[in-house]
């Protein structure tokens, strides 16, 4: 009944009647989701009716509620059909201001016309494969990242901006063309960046370091909803990133992870919006060449430090004594390097253990991202090392028992997920540096024996990435226990039935087989 009474005064009415009767829809349906079959016909001629009033000479008021009805009809994929016409894209396009290259955006009563049209191409995108061809036809990617240069530097336009970045996110998300267009053509990696700088207001001390408050006040809800939108549609441009191949996109990459450990030193307006601005750093950061995440331990706490940071490609050295994790000036700092991002993101992931549930989606991303930092850049490693497995003391209790990050993950290592498990596992080696002994020390035999099976160490020894050798770090506690854990030992069968410890069982069938091999 409301369409029916929507659509006789769309076709016959004017301009302010159409505006008045298309209010009373909008406000009565603006939480509708699901609609009844039964009117299905009405809603299509209802759009229709709407698209041939949006070419008329109408106020501005007008068009505003022509738009938020075509919004709210657009969630209906069955009535897309009949009205996703190159025509009727062009239209929308036109209101949004992404036909006029040349023309700024001046005249602020376009503002909410601009944010409805993009509201509207964001439900016909999702909802139309005929739309999502269309956009590739109109070039709409383009002309969404000129809006987007439109709108630098421009305050009261967040609505804008952040529209704009997630029909850029629906159509990187839809079609792998448009991400290659955007990653090389359109130059979307350095302009998403610069999206989210004027988000974040950095300012730069350095290359690749920012001026951080501490505690600084917390992005306001638009802010913060522009930069996930930028950080999401980010993500689908370097999803393919897995290598540097020239120097300007290492310096690219390095700048983005830059921007990223300013977003992770930040918070929203409310502690959920905090975590999921931090969840898609996170995910985006997982995306970076690890050779440039030595930036997120940027700037260094002391000048004189700068030499200290290593990788994995560097010879050995000879290490001076360790220093402890120390807060200095509000700022948490390892061995002279700032390591509040690591922090941050260490503290993330216990939270999203703690939540106890999607694990798979939640956890793993930021487990990878902690692990492949640990395994490229030493300092990383050693301050991870520093607060996930401290020198161990409680020598009574099982490793699994307890509430400290170690305990807890320690318990993943024989979680029914077999990625959870597997990530869980990589961790704690790699903080151990792949060195069998270490982690049976810290985790047990019994939780490291998946790792250790499909590695094939369980015989003992260390993984194949080399690590810098570091000062004996056993406590007294341990070094009394130690001998005690010898009543827990891998054991196997020998030839003759009897149960050894499985080192010895393995070189016995060794011999064996070398003495068949060598007889006919």
């Amino acid at each position: 009944m409301d369409e029916e009474r929507a659509l006789y005064i769309v076709r016959a009415g004017e301009a302010g009647a159409i505006e008045r009767v298309l209010r009373d829809y909008s406000d009565k349906h603006r939480a509708t989701f699901k609609f009844e079959s039964t009117d299905e016909e009405k809603r299509k001629k209802l759009c229709e009716g709407i698209f041939k009033i949006l070419v008329k000479d109408i106020p501005t008021t007008c068009q505003v509620s022509c738009l938020e009805v075509l919004r709210i009809l657009s969630r209906d994929k069955k009535i897309l059909v009949p009205v996703t016409t190159k025509e009727n894209m062009q239209i929308l396009l036109r209101l949004a201001k992404l036909n006029e290259s040349d023309e700024s955006l001046e005249k602020v009563s376009d503002f909410p016309v601009i944010v409805e049209s993009l509201k509207c191409l964001c439900n016909i995108v999702f909802n139309s494969q005929m739309a999502q061809q269309l956009s590739l036809e109109l070039n709409l990617a383009a002309k969404l990242c000129n809006l987007l240069r439109k709108c630098k530097d421009r305050k009261y336009i967040s609505d804008i901006k952040c529209f704009d970045l997630r029909l850029l996110f629906l159509l990187s998300l839809l079609h792998t063309d448009i991400r290659s267009q955007l990653r090389y053509e359109l130059q979307g990696l350095p302009l998403l960046t610069q999206v989210l700088e004027s988000a974040f207001s950095i300012k730069w001390t350095d290359e690749y370091e920012s001026a951080v408050d501490h505690p600084g006040p917390p992005l306001s809800p638009q802010e913060t909803d522009c930069a996930i939108e930028a950080l999401k549609a980010l993500f689908n441009v370097t999803v393919d990133s897995w290598k540097v191949h020239k120097e300007s996109d290492s310096h690219q990459f390095r700048v983005m992870a830059a921007v990223l450990r300013h977003c992770l030193l930040i918070v929203g307006p409310t502690e959920d919006k905090t975590e999921e601005l931090h969840s898609n750093a996170v995910n985006l950061l997982s995306n970076v060449p690890v050779s440039c995440l030595d930036v997120l331990i940027c700037p260094l706490a002391h000048d004189e430090t700068a030499q200290e940071a290593t990788t994995l490609d560097e010879p050995p050295t000879d290490e001076p004594a360790e220093k402890e994790t120390i807060l200095e000036n509000n700022t948490m700092t390892y061995n002279g390097m700032n390591m509040e991002a690591i922090h941050v993101l260490l503290n993330f992931m216990e939270k999203r253990i703690d939540k106890g549930s999607s694990y798979r989606e939640g956890l793993t991303p930021v487990l990878s991202l902690l692990t492949e930092c640990s395994r490229a850049h030493r300092n990383i490693r050693k301050f991870l090392k520093d607060q996930v497995l401290p020198p161990l003391r409680d020598v009574t209790n099982r490793p699994e028992v307890g509430s400290t990050v170690r305990n807890k993950l320690v318990r993943l290592m024989t979680h029914v997920d077999l990625g959870v498990k597997q990530i869980a596992a990589e961790f704690l080696f790699v903080l151990c540096k792949e060195r069998v002994d270490s982690l049976l020390k810290y985790t047990g035999y019994g939780n490291a024996a998946g790792l250790l099976a499909a590695r094939g160490l369980l015989t003992g020894g260390r993984g194949d990435n080399w690590y810098s050798e570091d000062e004996d770090t056993d406590t007294e506690e341990y070094k009394n226990a130690k001998p005690k854990e010898e009543l827990l030992k891998p054991m196997g069968l020998k030839p003759d039935g009897t149960i050894t410890p499985l080192e010895e069982a393995l070189t016995q069938y060794s011999v064996i087989e070398e003495t068949s091999s060598d007889t006919d």
